[in-house]
């Protein structure tokens, strides 16, 4: 049997549609409020409660499980804590093997986003279960805001500079991830997983701007200038920061790989930034 963590969450949902394609396997979709993910239920998924941080009740939701998909939580400060919790309880239930989703680049990312995945990849490592690290990239999504605001205000801000964003849609991600859970390979490996090509936030306002027949320029501000702005449109402090860092980062290069992994899993190209603009402006 497969399980997913999260997976009531948008890739977690991804996941399961791929799966179906994929394989008869039963699967087991892990949620925190299964009456709020009964639409999930099928011939092939059952749905099960499954709350990060209520570490005595996981090992029983993972009984019977073969592998298992861990999705990384959303809970910025708590990750490392709660996945631990989910690689021991997999570990008392006899999962043979996981693959968890972390983020491009790492052990080596300076990116504050990267350290709970530092600490579960380590995790992972000394809890003796094969596993893989799905190392995803930015996702295209995660541009949304940016693209909605640069067409409201007529400019695309960030911090990156001339950094790139090796960024996918979260449709890849997913697929990559249904494959590699069930797969044959329960080898343990890192797999850095990257869009191609990889693109500028320059890039992102000169596709707006064709896009739109406007001329839409991408204003590059400090870290903090940035964050602020951030927080300005909504954002809650702490993730405001979290995302200005990752612009830091990606002005270094660490959201940015020549790894063509992603594509191979999925047998495909993957999603371009100019195809998700053109979806997402009409």
């Amino acid at each position: 049997m497969i399980a997913i963590t999260g997976a009531n969450g948008q890739l977690g949902r991804l996941v399961l549609k791929h799966l179906g394609k994929l394989t008869d396997e039963p699967v087991r979709a892990l949620v925190r409020s299964p009456e709020k993910a009964q639409d999930l239920v099928s011939s092939q998924v059952s749905v099960a409660k499954f709350d990060y941080d209520d570490s005595a009740a996981l090992p029983d939701a993972l009984t019977g499980v073969d592998r298992l998909l861990l999705i990384s939580g959303s809970e910025v400060g708590k990750r490392s804590a709660q996945h631990a919790a989910v690689i021991e309880a997999a570990k008392a239930a006899g999962v043979g093997f996981i693959a968890y989703t972390s983020l491009l680049n790492v052990p080596r990312s300076s990116l504050t986003l990267a350290a709970e995945h530092v600490d579960t990849e380590k995790q992972l490592a000394e809890s003796g279960i094969p596993h893989a690290v799905l190392r995803n990239g930015w996702y295209l999504e995660n541009f949304a805001g940016t693209i909605a605001a640069a067409l409201e205000h007529g400019a695309v801000i960030g911090a990156s500079g001339d950094g790139r964003f090796a960024a996918a849609a979260r449709e890849d991600y997913a697929e990559a991830a249904a494959r590699i859970i069930s797969g044959g390979d329960v080898s343990t490996r890192a797999i850095e997983l990257a869009g191609h090509p990889a693109f500028s936030r320059a890039d992102l306002a000169a596709e707006l701007s064709a896009r739109t027949g406007r001329e839409i320029p991408f204003n590059n501000l400090p870290e903090d200038a940035y964050a602020g702005i951030l927080v300005q449109a909504g954002l809650p402090e702490g993730l405001a920061a979290a995302l200005a860092d990752a612009d830091r980062g990606a002005g270094q290069g660490e959201l940015s790989s020549s790894s063509t992994a992603l594509a191979e899993l999925i047998g495909r190209p993957t999603k371009s930034l100019s195809a998700f603009i053109a979806e997402t402006v009409r």
